[in-house]
């Protein structure tokens, strides 16, 4: 029995020893096609040289990218985690802080310094944590995968243009597993069109800058077509009777046809009787109920879950 199972132990040993030099050398291939194609792209050589010099697959983002749960929690239970005392708390801080910055980007943008101070700390906690992954290494090993080759491989040579362009150094490309960057959370292509040299020093610096990177969520939002001059929303009461089933973000009609039927704010006060198109949604058990207008849309351009736009749109009521 004892030799047979060291046979069968060597065996294996060997087979796993001939799959990982298997995958090694297909690696080292596929970085191959990659370099080709950057210099193509116009990548200089020194570049390539730094950022791909020695890269190997992690293992860690193929299994984080492999059990990606469902998405399971019910509003409440995602409303209280993200809306937590302390984030608030941190929020208003962060929003006094950099309260030049913000009215900066305001000027420019037209954006509510509320809303780019909440998808601030929704995303990152005011850039408490940004992902300590390096975004080449990530993307690199989710291109070579093959699950979403394409998409990350786009995703790889952005990135791999962004360090030729001098916006970062390599050991600073830090991020998600994903490959999601900075303060922001910008994916490279996303960085590639909509991140801004806020305070003119020629680079586009979502990490370390806090003007760029503020300003490049201003003008996220922006692009998106966001309205300087509306709310996200707000919170109401529902009349008795309300059918649930015209809760939905689709079914948008005047304002004044919802106040018609009865919806009022929480502290019994009329809502403005406009034309302004709203939906209502009822998102969890709790039967919490919300009218939102046009920039909620625009919110969820930048995540499209009605329960992070719900999240940003009420941390930024209470940030300032």
């Amino acid at each position: 029995m004892i030799p047979t199972r060291r046979l069968l132990l060597s065996a294996t040993a060997s087979l796993l020893a001939t799959q990982a030099l298997a995958a090694s050398q297909d690696f080292d291939s596929f970085l191959e096609g990659v370099r080709g194609d950057a210099r193509r792209a116009g990548v200089s050589q020194n570049t390539l040289n730094r950022a791909l010099a020695g890269l190997r697959p992690n293992d860690r983002v193929l299994e984080l990218d492999r059990r990606q749960p469902e998405f399971t929690q019910t509003w409440e239970q995602y409303r209280d985690a993200r809306l937590s005392q302390q984030r608030i708390d941190a929020g208003r801080r962060a929003f006094a802080d950099n309260r030049a910055t913000l009215e900066e980007v305001q000027s420019r943008f037209s954006v509510s310094p509320r809303i780019v101070t909440a998808i601030w700390g929704l995303e990152t906690n005011y850039g408490g944590f940004m992902g300590n992954m390096n975004v080449i290494q990530s993307l690199a090993t989710l291109a070579w995968d093959g699950r979403r080759a394409s998409y990350f491989r786009n995703e790889l040579m952005a990135a791999l243009k962004i360090l030729d362009a001098g916006h970062v150094a390599p050991d600073r490309m830090r991020g998600s597993w994903a490959g999601a960057m900075g303060h922001p959370q910008f994916m490279p292509s996303n960085f590639d069109r909509l991140a801004v040299d806020m305070d003119g020093d020629g680079r586009r610096d979502i990490w370390d800058n806090r003007a760029d990177a503020l300003g490049s969520i201003g003008n996220y939002l922006s692009r998106s077509g966001w309205r300087g001059d509306e709310l996200w929303g707000r919170e109401v009461v529902l009349p008795a009777g309300f059918d649930p089933s015209q809760a939905r973000r689709d079914n948008m009609r005047p304002l004044r046809e919802w106040v018609r039927m009865g919806v009022r704010r929480p502290d019994g006060i009329e809502l403005p009787a406009l034309d302004m198109p709203a939906a209502i949604l009822i998102p969890g058990p709790s039967g919490q109920a919300f009218a939102v207008y046009h920039n909620f849309n625009v919110i969820r351009r930048y995540n499209p879950s009605n329960f992070y736009a719900l999240a940003v749109g009420m941390l930024s009521d209470r940030v300032a």
